[in-house]
């Protein structure tokens, strides 16, 4: 990528990331049309490509960002003292919510991008992936699952993905998706799960 992308107006840039970041979460690496992008962002499509080169270059640019920002985002939101498995996934959500401020879309890309098949993309991310990995499994290293009887730790943790992951796929879609309407749904479910593994929150 061209490194003069930096130079642009922070409105700009936000706008061209915003446009890449709905297009790719909305229909994954194959079917994310460029052209669809440049309307969204209102630039040409000269000028995409003068910052980006290729669409897999636009593709590695966004994740490496989207993984950056929600890793800081974690870094500022998660204390590094918690233990309780459900305070800490209160504060994951808050880092989530930090991200989708400014860009609705990244949370719903990265977990497309989870799924991602196309060689060319999978192979573009594998680094910035393997840097989120590492972020998450730090935080969920520290959990104390000594007070949740009856489930265990893995499968618990897979509930609650598949149960965020889910609410949030549903609600961006929404024709006025609101970030914080999301993350106040996302604690009712939370603390409906932790009540369910006979913890009060």
């Amino acid at each position: 990528m061209n490194e003069k992308f930096f130079d642009l107006k922070k409105e700009k840039q936000d706008r061209m990331i915003n446009a890449a970041l709905k297009i790719f979460a909305e229909n994954g690496f194959r079917r994310a049309s460029t052209d669809e992008m440049v309307k969204e962002a209102g630039i040409s499509k000269g000028l995409l490509f003068h910052y980006f080169i290729s669409k897999t270059g636009l593709y590695r640019f966004i994740f490496d960002y989207s993984v950056k920002y929600l890793v800081m985002e974690m870094t500022s939101s998660v204390n590094v003292q918690e233990t309780d498995y459900f305070q800490i996934c209160r504060q994951i959500e808050k880092a989530k919510l930090g991200t989708m401020k400014n860009f609705p879309y990244m949370q719903l890309f990265l977990l497309r991008a989870e799924c991602e098949d196309a060689p060319e993309a999978v192979e573009a991310v594998r680094e910035p992936a393997e840097t989120l990995l590492e972020a998450y499994d730090t935080i969920l290293k520290r959990v104390d699952f000594s007070g949740i009887a009856g489930i265990a730790s893995e499968r618990l943790a897979k509930i609650v993905d598949y149960t965020l992951n889910g609410l949030l796929a549903e609600m961006v879609r929404e024709p006025e998706f609101n970030p914080k309407v999301y993350y106040k749904e996302a604690l009712r479910y939370l603390e409906d799960m932790e009540m369910l593994c006979g913890k009060q929150g």
